[in-house]
């Protein structure tokens, strides 16, 4: 078989989401849209059903999946319904959503339902992606509130620049949401992953019936560029790893795969791996990039194929055919793979397929 896999932790998952719990002091819907950020989306909530106050995936699919699996409780729709037929799944499985836009005001006010809606209404606060305009929130609350098709409304925003430790614009956020929420009476959602780690200085204060929402902190990848106290408590879940299937002994003055995009500077002994971009490694890693060589530090050369990628053996003796190659994890964090190859560790995760899961922890 090959040996390329994904080693999921699922007790490293549970003590990331206490953290979350921990550093917030509010309840915390954990975010597992696009199949737990490619850990599984299913395993991971079976994980955490113990003592998870929800979850939080992107659209009905995603929470229908979880569902048939038998996971109960709350789980949120972050991006709303699409379509106003949604309406009926979303009463019938009895899930959250969230309302961002007039057009979905206007569906729930037609609606005819047997019981009413536990809604997450957003507000635009700066980010400008979807939310009604700060100006509309309190129409639009006290619209919904008269409805009588809804059961608790919970007012919910998103920081867009929270993982810039030194940027002014997440306590810009917060006052144009506070003013937007000034005088409605309603628990209150701000704090992703990001906020809850880097931000603790705003929310001295939390309101009884707050929720965060912590995403990549679960997974154990920093949403920071730069070191930070509180991220550096988190627990990588996921082990990327392979074995050398090849070594090469390749001279001087030679070049080494695709594009020539590595040439020997000296006498250089070469490790070929089984995985590639077609598994989620990502194809812009350069030369330099880290991986880990049965215990040792090491680093790619040469650029990422298809299947296959190439390391560097000269300084390690010992390593050969069948060496374990770790290539994100606990020895080689995601977030310096990603920085080495231009893109975040979100990306790398989302990104991961082909390869199978393992689990642990469960």
């Amino acid at each position: 078989m090959r040996p390329a896999r994904a080693l999921i932790d699922l007790e490293a998952l549970r003590q990331n989401y206490r953290l979350a719990r921990e550093l917030s002091g509010a309840q915390a819907l954990a975010v597992i849209k696009a199949d737990a950020y490619g850990h599984g989306a299913v395993r991971c909530a079976q994980a955490l059903a113990g003592e998870a106050d929800g979850f939080a995936v992107a659209c009905i699919e995603e929470a229908l999946e979880l569902r048939e699996a038998g996971i109960g409780g709350p789980i949120l729709l972050l991006e709303g319904f699409f379509e106003a037929e949604e309406l009926a799944l979303i009463e019938r499985h009895e899930l959250w959503t969230v309302v961002h836009a007039e057009w979905q005001i206007e569906a729930i006010e037609r609606a005819t339902l047997n019981r009413p809606l536990q809604l997450w209404l957003k507000v635009d606060s700066g980010m400008h992606r979807v939310g009604l305009h700060p100006a509309e929130l309190r129409d639009g609350y006290r619209r919904l509130q008269a409805s009588g098709k809804v059961a608790s409304i919970v007012l919910m925003s998103h920081f867009a620049r929270a993982d810039e430790l030194d940027c002014p614009r997440s306590r810009e956020q917060l006052a144009q949401f506070e003013q937007a929420c000034a005088g409605l009476q309603a628990p209150v959602s701000l704090r992703n992953s990001p906020a809850i780690l880097g931000w603790p200085q705003l929310f001295e204060t939390p309101q009884a019936g707050n929720w965060v929402r912590p995403g990549i902190m679960l997974y154990g990848a920093t949403p920071f560029e730069q070191a930070q106290q509180a991220a550096a408590r988190l627990r990588p879940v996921m082990t990327l790893e392979s074995k050398i299937i090849s070594v090469r002994e390749l001279p001087a003055g030679e070049p080494l795969g695709y594009g020539a995009r590595f040439i020997a500077e000296r006498a250089t002994r070469v490790g070929v791996v089984a995985m590639g971009y077609a598994d989620g490694y990502p194809r812009h890693a350069p030369t330099g990039t880290p991986v880990f060589i049965d215990g040792q530090p090491g680093r790619l050369i040469g650029r990422v194929s298809m299947d296959m990628l190439t390391v560097d053996l000269s300084d390690l003796p010992e390593a050969g055919l069948g060496s374990r190659v770790e290539l994100w994890g606990p020895n080689v964090l995601a977030s310096e793979v990603a920085a080495h190859a231009g893109t975040i560790p979100y990306q790398l995760f989302c990104n991961l397929r082909r390869v199978p899961r393992l689990y642990s922890g469960a």
